[in-house]
């Protein structure tokens, strides 16, 4: 069993030097901070399993330390205040806010030990700690990305948030879905068509998220028309997500009635690529939720030119794909603190299954001999050799649909067949 940390965090001299030889004694590992600014960077690089929070401090108070930590949604170790006689009130207040506990000044040692191990077998009781919208940056970008959210809160509409595959899209649905009420993530889009008033019934008051439901099969799409028309009949909030177009895109068939249900409770969704500012904030939360998550023995902690370097990346996969890139550096470095040299072998070992996605050097050489050809032969020849690999490319995407390749091409359907028959393309 790893050794437990604690995080003492008061201005007193004297006080810090007492609970630390106390605390040391007992077989705990101790970390001291005299003011908030120390404890903000003791508790994001040390990772604590419990906190002894002081009321009075010079720089920043710690009832307002803990509503920073608490409003962040990140705090990952129980807090006890600790307090004069004239800070009672307040020291009771705090654990309104989300403290566990307080001691009153002077700490007793029986009262000191019964408190701390209370506090730590609480710890193991708190939720899981996960990435939302409250740490995933300060840009202008997430700000506004949160009045937007806030104004649509009250609403009781469906909701169909749009953006990059691997986004926030599920950070934002679990921000407006109403605390401490049912939640589902459906995965399996079956239950929509068989069994869609059933799911409203065991998420009454709560929220339903369906991810990609570019996805959705015709039977599927009539589920949710129905789970939209009778949500409010059962105080469900629907929420959907994409990050394909669902008009006149690549493979999808997506019901224009039910889009148009859609299309009021909308938004757009921002990437990670646009606010890039945020990314090593980004990086260190999630670093911090998977050493929080785990027995804390390897601990890791970002250098920081690579977060810099991270930050300079183009992440195709969005939060996702940070999240996978952080996981592997905090498995794979060998080192306490993970540098440029760790990010830049993960992000080789990355790049490497991106490009596996990308068409073959041979396949781009024969492309583009292709076109160099064509651009060799007179004008009308060029244009109907053009003609050819346009159509013949649309023809192999589409599946040979004449109607998704009218759509696309812009070419009248009767049209379009006597041109395909004028080049020599059948279609089957």
């Amino acid at each position: 069993m790893s050794v437990k940390k604690i995080l003492v965090v008061d201005d007193e001299l004297g006080i810090r030097e007492l609970l630390r030889d106390i605390l040391v004694d007992e077989g705990f590992e101790i970390f001291v901070a005299e003011n908030a600014t120390e404890a903000r960077e003791l508790k994001k690089n040390k990772i604590p399993d419990l906190i002894l929070l002081d009321i009075w401090m010079p720089d920043c108070d710690g009832i307002t330390l803990l509503k920073e930590w608490v409003n962040e949604k990140f705090l990952t170790s129980p807090v006890v205040m600790m307090s004069g006689h004239g800070t009672i009130d307040t020291a009771l207040e705090a654990t309104k806010i989300g403290a566990f506990d307080f001691l009153e000044k002077p700490i007793t040692l029986q009262k000191l030990l019964k408190t701390v191990n209370e506090a730590l077998k609480h710890a193991n009781n708190l939720p899981k700690i996960e990435i939302n919208l409250l740490n995933i940056g300060k840009s202008q970008v997430i700000q506004d990305l949160k009045k937007r959210l806030d104004k649509i809160i009250s609403l009781k509409t469906s909701l169909l948030l749009v953006g990059p595959q691997g986004g926030c899209a599920k950070i934002c649905a679990q921000y407006i879905h109403p605390k401490n009420q049912p939640w589902i993530d459906v995965k399996d889009f079956e239950i929509i068509s068989n069994a869609p008033l059933d799911l409203l019934d065991q998420h009454r008051g709560g929220s339903i998220f369906l991810n990609e439901i570019s996805h959705l099969t015709k039977a599927q799409q009539k589920g949710l028309n129905l789970l939209i028309s009778k949500a409010i009949n059962y105080d469900v909030r629907i929420i959907c997500a994409t990050s394909k177009s669902l008009v006149q895109s690549d493979g999808v068939d997506f019901d224009e009635r039910l889009l148009n249900e859609l299309l009021p409770g909308s938004l757009l969704l921002p990437s990670i690529n646009e606010h890039k500012e945020d990314i090593p904030e980004i990086a260190s939360s999630i670093l911090t939720m998977y050493l929080a998550k785990s027995d804390k023995s390897d601990y890791k902690v970002f250098d920081v030119a690579a977060l810099n370097m991270m930050r300079a990346m183009n992440w195709i996969g969005d939060i996702e794909e940070l999240e996978s890139f952080v996981f592997n550096l905090m498995q794979t470095s060998l080192l306490e603190k993970i540098t440029v040299d760790d990010v830049k072998r993960v992000s080789n070992q990355f790049n490497l299954l991106h490009d596996q996605n990308k068409p073959s050097k041979k396949n781009k050489d024969n492309k583009d001999q292709s076109l160099d050809e064509i651009f060799n032969k007179p004008l009308r020849d060029a244009r109907d050799d053009f003609e050819k690999m346009y159509f013949k490319h649309h023809l192999n995407q589409d599946d040979q649909s004449m109607v998704k390749l009218a759509e696309v091409s812009g070419v009248e359907r009767t049209h379009l067949y006597r041109k395909l028959k004028q080049l020599g393309i059948k279609v089957k």
